[in-house]
């Protein structure tokens, strides 16, 4: 093709322009274009933060399918997966005229398991949830992917996805007498030999730490790597540079060798009575530890008398399992492979379960029915980097909020991207919206707020919200930072507006938000994941009201011992990791405001603290150039010009369309 470079193919006539209908192009989708580009060329590192508006999902697929390099593309969730690889990358692919072999690749959770489908379908008469299992076969005589996200008619989180899909822990590999017609492998292997392969950070992190035993690995034969939300990498990879291990785990260990043996090993009574017992013994193991909901420091349970004596009757329990499985494992392929799951999980739990491992965070949090151990690093910038030189090729890393007051130092920090880590170059980029940010959205913050420890602080922002809902309409987004402030502003806001709520933990995230869209004024609540990852383009959402600075609990195990570490080492941990982190997550928050060209809204925050404390002024540079007031009838005054534009808008296009009909 002519263009010789992917920001002359983004360029006014270029061929975006001249194929694309509505193309504009953007002075900062060129440039992370050609930044993209330069480190493809010479094997670099890349930090861009590109905001709202940039278009940079198009900025990195042009050089990357240009470049000819092969390539993994790791996004931070499935439906963006989906929408990389059934929209955005064949529309690139055909207006670059570029033919490329693609796979899509999620983790194994997504993929149906045949060997246990058969296993479930024998005791078909005896599952509760038949119907949808009846269905799931179905399906599966004809599906060529065996990807649950085209069964429609099943939820996402419909319990007999969890019988009908393998983990790490029960899959049989390569001893599997359904490997044939496995569609995980399937989708590997596919990867495998795909020039552009589409994951998640999950599956991405699962495969740089892990290394799923029997599949191969994606990683070794990358040329380039792109990560796109990259500012969820840090979390994720704390997840998976650590370990953990669950009486869930356990208890399913015990569960299925129970199974098992009673098809291929019914006349061994030492071991049905040995999985009985585990079975049984670990309800006494999750109740040693208390209430549910707990994130907490290992060391303040491991010296309790009752916490002691359970480790000790767990360690007894496995190892007898153990030995059982053993014995019996020489009898089927299945009872062998719970031989080795217990001979893993039984090491896991001897490592996990010690008074402290040094360098590592201990702690546990309580479920249900299960509870957690986990070990997490202080820092995963030196196993983070060096798994960047071991794997040799370029990396970008790109996502809208990665900066705090225009400075990489936090993220880069995180995950040791420096070049005396890495040994290559590394390269920030920071690229502001191409989105009018000034007359788009107006910042209300609300004179005479009280601090935020205030009792009567929630009660406070939802008066203050009122006349801003009332001037919206609803069409609102109402952020939280604790479940306890989201279900007191729920009670507060139903008792005093007629607008419809759609409130986080009522309903799934999907039915959530599909519910507020289609109803014509409603109010949307939410905390933690809804942060981010809701898109919500047009006047359906006209206003985000958040209503405190995002700060991490200096109470969370994890947290507590990085802010002690960085204590340790003379550091200020609220400077240095507390206003860094919250800075982001602000930044996430805001971003749900203004998602298309078009879009305009108010955003109205509650926290003084961002014009009565010296660090506001950080959060404040890192937001979009917004107006600022505090005065509630600017609100009004904003959303009466916003509803004498949309009328007029809709007046002209109402007279276009006649003209056209005239014309026809």
């Amino acid at each position: 093709m002519r263009d010789s470079n992917s920001a002359a193919v983004l360029a006014s006539g270029g061929v975006f322009d001249q194929q694309l209908d509505g193309f504009e192009a953007r002075t900062e989708q060129k440039t992370l274009a050609a930044s993209v580009e330069q480190a493809l060329q010479d094997q670099s590192i890349l930090v861009a933060e590109a905001g709202t508006g940039t278009g940079k999902t198009i900025a990195y697929l042009v050089p990357a399918l240009l470049s000819g390099l092969r390539t993994i593309i790791s996004t931070g969730t499935k439906n963006l997966q989906d929408q990389l690889f059934l929209r955005d990358l064949p529309r690139v692919q055909e207006i670059l005229g570029v033919t490329l072999d693609i796979a899509l690749l999620k983790g194994r959770a997504n993929y149906l398991c045949p060997h246990r489908l058969r296993i479930w379908m024998e005791e078909v008469s005896f599952v509760t949830d038949r119907e949808e299992l009846l269905q799931i076969a179905d399906w599966a005589e004809y599906t060529d992917t065996g990807d649950f996200s085209e069964l429609s008619s099943i939820a996402e989180d419909a319990p007999i996805l969890s019988k009908v899909t393998s983990t790490n822990d029960n899959c049989l590999g390569q001893k599997c007498p359904d490997i044939a017609k496995c569609p995980l492998l399937k989708a590997r292997q596919k990867a495998q030999k795909a020039d552009l392969v589409v994951v998640n950070h999950h599956l991405f992190m699962a495969d740089l730490v892990l290394k799923d035993q029997g599949f191969g690995e994606l990683l070794p034969a990358a040329d380039a790597v792109i990560m796109d939300e990259a500012h969820q990498i840090p979390d994720v990879a704390s997840r998976f540079f650590g370990e953990s291990i669950s009486s869930r785990q356990l208890q399913n260990l015990a569960a299925d060798s129970l199974s098992v043996a009673l098809q291929d090993a019914s006349d061994d009574s030492g071991l049905l009575d040995a999985a009985e017992v585990l079975s049984t013994g670990l309800a006494s193991f999750r109740l040693a530890f208390g209430h549910t909901g707990q994130r907490d420091q290992w060391e303040k349970f491991y010296p309790l008398p009752e916490v002691q004596q359970v480790i000790d009757n767990t360690r007894h329990n496995l190892n007898e399992l153990l030995q059982r499985l053993k014995s019996a494992s020489v009898r089927s392929e299945d009872l062998e492979h719970c031989y080795e799951r217990a001979q893993q999980l039984n090491a896991a739990f001897k490592k996990l379960t010690v008074e402290s491992v040094d360098g590592q965070i201990h702690w546990l949090e309580t479920h249900n029915k299960s509870v957690s151990i986990h070990l997490t690093p202080l820092s995963i910038a030196e196993p983070f980097s060096a798994a960047i030189i071991e794997y040799d090729c370029a990396w970008v890393f790109t996502s809208a909020t990665l900066a705090v007051s225009e400075d990489f130092s936090y993220f880069n920090g995180q995950l040791g991207l420096f070049p005396e880590n890495c040994g290559r170059p590394v390269r920030d980029l920071l690229l502001g919206s191409s989105y009018d940010y000034p007359n788009k959205m107006l910042c209300y913050l609300p004179a005479g707020m009280p601090e935020p420890s205030n009792q009567d602080f929630t009660k406070t922002f939802i008066e203050r919200a009122l006349p801003v809902l009332e001037a919206s309409g609803g069409r609102a987004f109402l952020l939280f930072t604790s479940h306890r402030a989201l279900r007191e502003a729920a009670k507060l806001l139903e008792q005093w507006t007629d607008y419809a709520l759609y409130v986080q933990g009522d309903a799934s995230k999907r039915a959530l938000i599909e519910g507020f869209v289609a109803d014509d004024q409603a109010l949307l609540l939410g905390t933690s994941s809804f942060w981010q990852g809701v898109d919500i383009q047009g006047d359906a959402l006209s206003c985000v009201l958040i209503d405190k600075l995002p700060f991490v609990s200096p109470g969370d195990p994890v947290v507590q011992s990085r802010l002690n570490e960085l204590k340790n080492q003379g550091m200020n941990p609220f400077a240095t990791y507390q206003i860094p982190q919250a800075v982001i997550s602000l930044k996430q928050g805001v971003g749900r405001l203004i998602r298309g060209a078009q879009d305009r809204g108010v955003l109205m925050i509650g926290d003084p603290r961002l014009t009565t404390k010296g660090y506001g002024k950080t959060f404040i540079k890192s937001l979009p150039p917004a107006r600022y007031s505090s005065d509630v009838s600017d609100v009004v005054q904003f959303f009466k010009r916003q509803s004498v534009k949309s009328s007029a808008a809709k007046t002209s296009a109402a007279k276009t369309s006649a003209k056209k009909a005239l014309n026809r």
